[in-house]
């Protein structure tokens, strides 16, 4: 067996060894000391500037990328009959899009210059006639003055000759008698033949003679009476056209209204040319800013004014709509940096705040919140916040409305 090693005696502790490990224990207290105030320096120092610029932004994952899109439709009824873009495809502003058959309107454009012509036509005619009416009415009126006066001159010579027939009628009447009562006396005396057979003859055709006369001249007096009738007749007509002609300034401005109704007439054909024209325009369907096509038209479709044919992209005008909890909108201004992180690519896109919504999401969905009820609960609401890129950003266009994106918005 082997002997065992006996155990070492140390050396007991002299006066200067202690001071010695005191004074190292000291001196690794202070610098222990020093050390833990300077990682508390550090990790406060570190602590605010870490929250200075965890602060100095808001960022958010409710983000998308928007645009207007630009629906086409029909504006008139007809027949496809060419498309002229496929599906996705990228065209410009005013390219021909979609054709509807034209023969219809084209027809319609003939008769409306036809119509045109005509209306044209007749309000030039009737704008030649109402000078023509105003100098005939004119001297229509002077005429019908002259025949009335000239009737009732004719009137008072009629009665003038009435009165001589008359007159005349009487005086062969008077006479009449008298040689009829001639002729009796004569007849007696031949029969007692106190007088000649002789001056029997000369009494008897003395008689006759004055019968014939009142004959005649009740033939002067009923011509003298036919003539004042026919007289007060020129007079009734005369005074009938001198009324007539008295409507000469009505007559004018009726001439005057049919000229313009005519020239009104002429102005709604024209109207209806511009429409007929419009629509034949409306036959070619074009494009009506620049984007990426989505369509649903087909040739052979027959389609209604205001039916959706196509639908327009406009990836030139994307922007984003970031919506921030209202509790991160306190420093948000507009004009603010932005730098947005896509998904779809990895890139990071440079923009600024453009404008804040009006209004909380929910108020403009179909059926907003309604909170005056009894079981209220207070959620975070969310408003969107609209980011407009930079120039240059999207030359590639490869932002597509509906892309999901995190927008990091600095306020600092």
């Amino acid at each position: 067996m082997s002997k065992e090693n006996p155990p070492e005696q140390t050396a007991p502790p002299t006066a200067r060894s202690r001071r010695a490990a005191a004074l190292a224990r000291y001196r690794r207290s202070k610098s222990f000391r020093i050390f833990f105030v300077l990682a508390v320096l550090l990790l406060v120092v570190g602590g605010i500037l870490f929250w200075r610029w965890f602060s100095s932004f808001e960022s958010t994952d409710d983000a998308q990328v928007d645009v207007h899109l630009y629906p086409v439709s029909a504006r008139i009824t007809g027949h496809v009959i060419k498309v002229n873009v496929g599906d996705n495809e990228f065209v410009q502003k005013g390219t021909l899009l979609v054709e509807i058959d034209p023969r219809d309107y084209e027809v319609a454009v003939d008769k409306a210059r036809a119509d045109l012509a005509s209306a044209e036509a007749t309000a030039q005619s009737l704008h030649i006639t109402v000078p023509i009416t105003s100098v005939n009415t004119s001297s229509q009126l002077k005429f019908a003055a002259s025949d009335v006066e000239s009737a009732r001159a004719g009137i008072i010579a009629a009665e003038k000759q009435l009165a001589a027939a008359h007159a005349q009628v009487e005086q062969a009447e008077a006479n009449n008698v008298k040689a009829q009562d001639d002729l009796v006396r004569y007849r007696r005396l031949v029969e007692n033949q106190n007088v000649s057979a002789q001056i029997y003859d000369q009494s008897l055709a003395a008689a006759k003679a004055s019968a014939a006369n009142v004959s005649a001249a009740r033939d002067n007096e009923a011509a003298a009476q036919q003539a004042v009738r026919q007289a007060e007749s020129k007079l009734s007509q005369a005074e009938a056209n001198h009324q007539y002609a008295e409507t000469a300034p009505k007559q004018v401005a009726s001439s005057q209204a049919r000229a313009l109704s005519a020239a009104a007439d002429v102005q709604q054909k024209r109207a209806a040319l511009e429409q007929a024209l419009l629509n034949l325009q409306y036959t070619k369907i074009m494009a009506p800013i620049t984007g990426q096509i989505n369509k649903t038209v087909v040739v052979g479709l027959n389609v209604q004014p205001g039916q959706q044919l196509l639908t327009i992209v406009p990836l030139e005008d994307v922007w984003i709509t970031a919506n921030f909890k209202e509790t991160q909108l306190k420093y948000m201004r507009p004009g603010q940096k932005v730098d947005t992180s896509v998904d779809f690519n990895g890139r990071m896109y440079r923009g600024h705040v453009d404008s804040i919504g009006g209004a909380t999401g929910p108020l403009f969905s179909l059926l907003p919140p309604e909170n005056a009820t009894g079981n209220f609960v207070k959620i975070v609401q969310r408003i969107p916040v609209k980011i407009v890129l930079d120039p240059g950003q999207n030359e590639d266009l490869q932002l597509r409305p509906g892309m999901n994106v995190v927008p990091k918005v600095r306020f600092r």
